[in-house]
This record gives structure tokens, sequence and C-alpha cells, in this order.
């Protein structure tokens, strides 16, 4: 094949990829504002099409903010959103009427005639002539100027699901099993998802003067390339995009990892051949080939594109063994460092090596991230005689279920009539738990009794998993952060609160070693949020002298892996750690068999820790190395790079 691709005709969408999600957002809202001042200016409305979701929301906050600061004015703006869930009322939690008027149109000056959401309380018969009447105002008005869009993993722009082709306009339809599975954690429970919604149709959308559609985050990364570099298909519709005269695509690097550019860029252009682009190429080409890195050979190299790889080696014999090489030496069967009498001859040096014991601190966002996660690394380090801290971040309790609520409200309360402890308070509570819990409507947020409760499960859940891995109770730090406990999915900003008891803590146990969630993919972002803090937290504790002797690494597993290119340490595990990690995992019984926000995996979770464990062991024994019954990879924090909001 040849080595050079053409990126304009393998990229269907002009694509721009910036630093993170804030940059992206703010290119789209000067574009809206230059075009709301330029109808203004000569006397015109601007017609926006608009977005929900968590894509959008950085676009409605600059506004906002150009609005306050700029004197941006919206009296010449109507919008139309794309869709709304049915039925749907107004005033409740997941509208977004109610969205739309908390992100953006209660904080400008906005007419309030001038935005349009379609209309959730309408009875069926009178739907359909609704979404004429859309189709109809939109249209008397000139069109939409500037569509805003997200996409969903299923390809869908809108509420426009797979078999929505280019002729579709606005109507009512029935949602996707995974569109419902994505929106669960906004709703508590897929169960209580609408099945149906009232959408703009592809066609609808196409009709748009102009069009940005934004993605971003690891999980949005295959369905992005699908859309740019794919076929179009009523099976991916947001692939009719390709047909748009006037289309951006704004991603941010995660969203943007499945593009052949980024994915295999060797094969796009020249390269800057540098060792984590070497690892990526060669890693590529062994998979490619199902062929151990060391039996790779030169004719391999030139038929697959790596030509300039090569020219630059002078053979594949020497890639080969350099790659192979930095593979062997990230497997780590002591992570925190060996103790002077385990030491061996020939040892490859570990960070901080003379240090022994060594002070751990492993964050974990929910209360079971740990043991899912590195709960095999965890038992190891404990086994061999580190002083292991497990700090859970969040106290977890939106995700426990409401039956478990009252089964241990009920247990408190038999418990205390038993031994004649019962009294006029644990009797008022049993009630009010059962009261509440009876009339609660879904999405509804959990009164302060019952949050308590919930949370009360989930640590003696976390206790129970630490213990199964050698941790003792006094070595596990509830954090409860206060950007978590609202009661719902929408959680505040982080404040200074939230770091000055992570800063507190790490101060306190002043460790050599921390572990961090790095997996930002689960369903309401809490793990991004949550390493955020760390970062700010050791930021803060640069210059203590206890930090010149610390070192951060990221692990993932609840949600994604990491890449084999990227492991830098890569734990293995026996197959007796394996079933001990299991048993941790088991013992968070209330997100044992369904947790309450599953994400897009639907297997339990200590199925998928097992799974994505052994995948890793099973790549790094066809990539030649030794053969492991699973392993656990981790990534090194950098001390640079941080988080956009």
């Amino acid at each position: 094949m040849s080595p050079h691709q053409d990126v304009s005709k393998l990229e269907k969408l002009p694509c721009s990829v910036f630093a993170n999600a804030r940059e992206a957002a703010r290119s789209v809202a000067k574009e809206i504002a230059a075009l709301i001042r330029t109808r203004a200016a000569a006397g015109k409305p601007a017609i926006l099409g608009l977005a929900t979701g968590s894509t959008p929301t950085g676009i409605y906050s600059e506004l906002v903010r150009m609005h306050r600061e700029e004197g941006l004015s919206f009296a010449n703006v109507v919008t139309f959103n794309l869709d709304e869930y049915y039925p749907m009322h107004p005033e409740d939690l997941q509208s977004y009427v109610r969205f739309m008027r908390e992100h953006l149109f209660n904080q400008i000056d906005i007419p309030p005639g001038n935005y349009n959401v379609p209309d959730g309380t309408l009875a069926v018969e009178k739907v359909a002539d609704y979404c004429r009447d859309y189709e109809e105002r939109i249209a008397a008005l000139g069109g939409i100027d500037i569509q805003i869009l997200g996409i969903g993993r299923t390809g869908h722009i809108g509420f426009n699901e797979p078999g929505s082709d280019n002729t579709t306009r606005t109507r009512m339809i029935t949602l996707d099993t995974v569109t419902r599975i994505d929106a669960a954690s906004d709703f508590f429970g897929a169960e209580n998802v609408p099945r149906r919604a009232i959408t703009m149709g592809v066609g609808t959308i196409l009709e748009a003067k102009k069009v940005f559609i934004l993605a971003f985050g690891e999980n949005k990364a295959n369905i992005v390339a699908r859309t740019v570099e794919g076929e179009m298909s009523p099976s991916v519709p947001a692939t009719y995009l390709q047909k748009h005269p006037n289309v951006q695509v704004l991603l941010d690097q995660a969203a943007s990892a499945g593009l052949t550019r980024f994915k295999s860029p060797w094969l796009l252009e020249s390269v800057v051949w540098d060792p984590i682009t070497i690892r990526r190429a060669v890693i590529w080409l062994s998979e490619k080939m199902n062929k151990a890195i060391l039996k790779l050979t030169d004719s391999d190299y030139n038929e697959e594109g790596l030509q300039s790889l090569l020219a630059t080696y002078g053979s594949a014999y020497e890639i080969n063994l350099e790659v192979f090489r930095h593979l062997q030496s990230t497997i780590v069967g002591w992570p925190a460092g060996k103790p002077d009498h385990a030491k061996k001859p020939g040892d490859r040096p570990r960070p901080f090596d003379h240090i022994f014991p060594k002070r751990v601190i492993i964050f974990s966002p929910h209360p079971d991230d740990d043991v899912i996660s590195m709960g095999g690394t965890l038992i190891r380090l404990a086994d061999q005689g580190h002083d292991v801290h497990i700090a859970y971040q969040t106290s977890g309790n939106i995700a426990v279920f409401d039956d478990d609520t009252i089964r241990y409200a009920e247990f408190v309360s038999d418990y205390c009539a038993r031994f004649g402890l019962l009294s006029d308070r644990i009797t008022q509570l049993e009630n009010h738990v059962e009261e509440f819990l009876k009339n609660k409507q879904p999405g509804q947020v959990d009164s302060h009794e019952v949050q308590q409760i919930k949370a009360l499960i989930r640590r003696g859940e976390a206790r129970a998993g630490a213990r199964c891995c050698g941790v003792p109770n006094d070595r596990c730090h509830f954090l409860d952060m206060p950007f978590y406990e609202t009661g719902r999915v929408k959680k505040k900003p982080l404040g200074s609160d939230d770091i000055k008891i992570l800063v507190d803590l790490m101060r306190s146990v002043q460790p050599h070693q921390i572990y961090a969630a790095g997996d930002l993919s689960d369903p309401h972002g809490t793990h991004r949020t949550c390493l955020k803090a760390i970062i700010q937290a050791c930021d803060a504790c640069r210059n203590d002298d206890w930090y010149k002797t610390s070192e951060v690494w990221l692990y993932r597993g609840a949600w994604q892996e990491w890449p084999v290119y990227q492991i830098e340490m890569a734990v293995p595990l026996s197959p007796q750690e394996v079933k001990q990690k299991r048993n941790a995992i088991f013992k968070h019984q209330s997100q044992k068999d369904r947790a309450l926000f599953p994400g897009p995996d639907m297997r339990e979770f200590w199925q998928r820790a097992e799974a994505r464990n052994a995948d890793s062991a099973k790549r790094y024994d066809k990539l030649g190395l030794a053969e492991y019954e699973a392993i656990e990879g981790f990534v090194r924090w950098d001390g640079v790079w941080g988080l956009d909001d």
C-alpha cells in the first residue's frame, strides 16, 4: 500500500482539534457572537439551532460571559432547540426547557417568545401537527443560520436514531436502547428514561446554513472516526453531514484519537519518530500482522507503510529490540519497590528505590473504583508491606437503589427492637424512608436522611472491600468532597473546600506514591472532576519537602483501559490475586448484579475488570512478552498537563 494517503479524501468532514473542550466552545461562541452582531447591525434576526447535554454547555457559558462583560445582546436572536423527551414537563429536572433556561435563556436578554423548545406536554394526537408547525416557523424565518450539534454513541444527531435518513423531518421517535442507557445517569436509572422524544429531522438539520458538531472525550472517539471517515449510512445518521457544504467538526484531543491521522499518522504523512510514536507504530504493526514484535521483518515494515521508520533505524531488528525492551521494562511485580533483602543483581531500579516501606494513597472517586480498577495492585502493595491508605473522594450515594435503602432502614429498626433499643427517632426515620421512597418520582432528589443512609451503605461496602485487600479500617479515609453532595447527577463546581480536603490528607500522610483514576469516561463525569481536584492538590503541595520523593500514577479499568503503548507500569496478577480482587469487588453488594449507572457496558463491574485485565495480559503475550493471567496498567502523571472543565 502507499505510505501516504490523502487526509482530505480520508476525512469527509473538516475537523479542528483543540487542546480542550473549553477552547473549542470559545471558538463556536465567537462565531455565534459575530453573527448576532452582524444581523443586529442590519436590523435582522439571527436564527440559532441549539442542543442540550454536556457538550454545548461551554458554548453557553461563553455566550453568557460575552453578554455580561462585552454587552452582547440577544434581543434579535430566535432559537430552535433540536429535541425534547416525551412526555416531559418543562419544570422536570430532565426537561430540556429547564436545561436551556438554567444554562442560557435566564442569563441573557433574549425575549421569552423568541426561544423554541419542542413541547413534551402535548397530547399524542397533537404532536404531528405541532411538528409541522415547528418546521414552518423555522422556514418562515429563513432557516437556521448556525446549528449546534453533539453526537451520540450510536451516531445520532438530535434524537435521530440509527435508521434515520436525510429525508426525515421534525417528528416523534422511539429512543434507541443505547441512547436510553446513556441517559440513565440523568434519570437515576435507565428504566426511568422516557421511551420517546420529539426531534428535528436529519433533513431539517441539513438545511441549516452552517453546522458545528462538537464531540469531547474518549468515549466519542470511535463514532467520530466513523462519522468523519466512514460512508454515509442511515445506520449512522451523523454521516449525512458529509452532504452539507458548510460543516465544521470540533474535537478535543481525546475525541480525535480514532481518526487515522492520530491513530496511525504514519499512513498519512511524514512523522517525527519519537519514542512513543515508534511504540505505537510497532505495536500497531505487530497486531496487524499477528506476529510477536521480535518476529517482524523488514518487508513487514515496508509493506505496511513504515518505510521511513525502517530507513531511520536501518533494520527491523533494531526497532523491534528497542520496543520489546521498553515493554519488558514496564512489567513490575513490586509496584512500590523491594526491601533490600529481596533485591537481586540485575533488578531494574524503581523510583526512590531506597525508601521501603512506602506510604501510599490510593484515591478512589467512588467507593468501589479502587478495587475495580487496581484491586490486584492494591492487594500486592498491602501484601508487600507498604503503608496503604485509601481515600474515597465521594460518597457515591446517588448510585444506591431505593430498595437497598429500605432494606437497611428496616434492619436498623429490627435490630434496635430486638435489643430493646428502639426509640421514637429510629421509628420516625424508618417511617420517613418508607413514605418518601414510596412517593418518590423518577429523578426526584432524595431527602437528606435517604442520602445519608445510601452514603453509609457505600461506606460499609468500601471498608469490606478494603479489608479483603489487606487494608485495615483505620487506613480508609472518607472525604465526602462537597462538590458531589448535591443529591443529583449534576454536581457543583470544584471549590477551595474540595481541594483543601485533599491537601490536608496528603500533608498528613506524606505519601511516596499517589494513585488516581485516569479513567475519564464514567457516565456523570465524577472521575474527571476528582482527577482535576487531585492535580490541583498536587500543585499546592509541589514545594513541600515530602513531595520531592513522591510520584503519581494514573489507573484505569472501570470504564476503559490504557492502550499498551501508553502503559509505563504493568503489574501482573496471579490467578489467586484475580480471585481475591473479584471477592473485593463482590463486597460492594449495592453495585453487584446491576449498577444504577452502568454506562455503555452492561456487564457487571467484576466482569469488566477481569476482561480488561485479561485482555491487557493477552496483548502483552501476543506481542511476545511473558504470559500472565492478568495485567493492571498504569501511566505516570508528568506533573505538567491539566484538565479542562
